[in-house]
């Protein structure tokens, strides 16, 4: 290839820094046969160690039913890729479809697309699609309650145009005294419920106040939490937008995620992404197709409304059939298990002397305060094979020591008992 184009490959690279560019030659093993990478790998794998999990923060160690990997991992689900040609992929069409479908009925929503990237992209598309509606306004007022990652992707897709406010936290949820900053001259609102302390937010009380000022409000959302708690579609929001990995995705290391976008049908020209659709040929059959696709793939650039340009069809796949197995009653069952066993969890760290920051009433997660630091009793936590939750400290000064606990329907009485102890010995 270098004598094709005639060029070597130092000159290739000279646009590459100098100070980026490696001194050295590369540690590379030789080359290996696959029986001898296979018995690398799985030597590798018997070193490394299965925590006992309590960290949330937007991924969760919720239990993935075995006829979910059976499913997806079938050919035509597993290889599909973008449904170009809607006669010849009428079963992915369904599937995305049947997501939707499943998706408005557990938020109440009335328009669901299929799908976004995660929860974070999920969220910053919605501030956009506001921005979009309420074309005359340039405010965007969010929670600084919102997970502080999907915050830095907002902040990413806002750039120097918008004017960004935040409502400060008191007592660990969106300060109510602070809807003055939302005003005629706002977009939208964000708001996060449960928020990323685990408490549960006003939405009732924010939302009532921005509607009044015709402002979009925007609900980020924990699905499983919808087993208890009011719908986005109860609280009367404009978009609701969440995390679907705890629908029956491996935590896998942090990916890949499911970006749940939905919204009411009076916003369906401005909503991102794509919407499949259930139609009836001319012969009388049923049949599926890409309805809308506002995309600049498709559309003039200036006229689509993002740019995203695919779907997660594989994990929305894998949620819609997690939803299909569960049934509300089964979301139900999820979410009352998670609540109960946080709460446990909770009151027995208070009883042992440990300080719970915040009064409000919680879902999933809470906080706890640490004395010798919450970085220390993570590292001495792995030790005893148990992550214990989340540094706070690393997002804000005032969350020094102090630890996100998080609990899912997976954990047993025996291993909350063991979290106490480990804890305990650290205070």
């Amino acid at each position: 290839m270098l004598k094709t184009i005639g060029k070597g490959i130092e000159e290739l690279l000279l646009a590459v820094p100098k100070d980026l560019q490696l001194k050295r030659t590369l540690k590379i093993s030789p080359p290996l046969s696959e029986m001898e990478i296979k018995k690398e790998i799985t030597e590798e794998a018997k070193r490394g160690k299965e925590l006992v999990i309590f960290a949330g923060g937007g991924v969760y160690d919720h239990y993935v039913p075995s006829a979910i990997k059976h499913i997806t991992g079938r050919a035509e689900f597993y290889t599909s890729y973008t449904p170009y040609q809607p006669e010849v992929s009428q079963g992915t069409l369904q599937a995305i479809f049947e997501y939707q479908s499943l998706i408005c009925e557990l938020t109440g929503m009335e328009v669901s697309n299929a799908s976004i990237y995660d929860g974070a992209t999920a969220l910053a598309e919605a501030v956009f699609m506001a921005l979009a509606i309420n074309k005359d306004r340039s405010k965007v007022v969010v929670s600084e309650g919102i997970n502080p990652y999907y915050l830095e992707v907002i902040k990413t897709y806002l750039g120097e145009n918008y004017l960004f406010k935040t409502l400060s936290l008191k007592g660990g949820i969106t300060d109510t005294e602070q809807v003055a900053k939302i005003d005629e001259g706002t977009a939208c609102i964000a708001i996060q419920h449960p928020n990323f302390l685990g408490n549960l937010e006003e939405v009732s009380e924010f939302a009532r106040y921005a509607r009044d000022k015709g402002v979009i409000v925007i609900l980020s959302f924990d699905p499983i939490s919808l087993g208890l708690l009011k719908t986005p579609g109860e609280y009367k929001v404009d978009i609701a937008t969440g995390e679907g990995q705890s629908l029956g995705i491996p935590m896998s290391l942090g990916g890949p995620h499911l970006g749940l976008f939905t919204t009411m049908k009076k916003h369906i020209r401005n909503l991102p992404g794509r919407i499949v659709g259930k139609t009836i040929d001319k012969k009388g059959k049923e049949g599926y197709v890409m309805v809308l696709q506002t995309r600049e793939q498709h559309i003039r650039r200036e006229k689509a409304t993002s740019n995203i340009c695919t779907n997660q069809q594989l994990c929305a796949l894998a949620s819609a059939i997690y939803l299909a197995l569960h049934g509300w009653e089964g979301i139900g069952e999820i979410a009352n298990k998670t609540t109960q066993k946080a709460h446990y969890l909770a009151e027995k760290l208070h009883r042992e002397g440990f300080k719970l920051p915040y009064k409000q009433n919680f879902f999933r997660e809470f906080v706890v305060e640490i004395p010798v630091g919450a970085k220390t009793a993570i590292k001495k936590g792995v030790k005893k094979g148990y992550l214990v939750g989340i540094d706070l400290g690393k997002f804000k000064k005032e969350w020094q020591n102090h630890l996100l606990v998080s609990v899912t329907e997976k954990r047993t009485k025996e291993e909350m008992d063991e979290l106490a102890r480990i804890l305990s010995s650290n205070l």
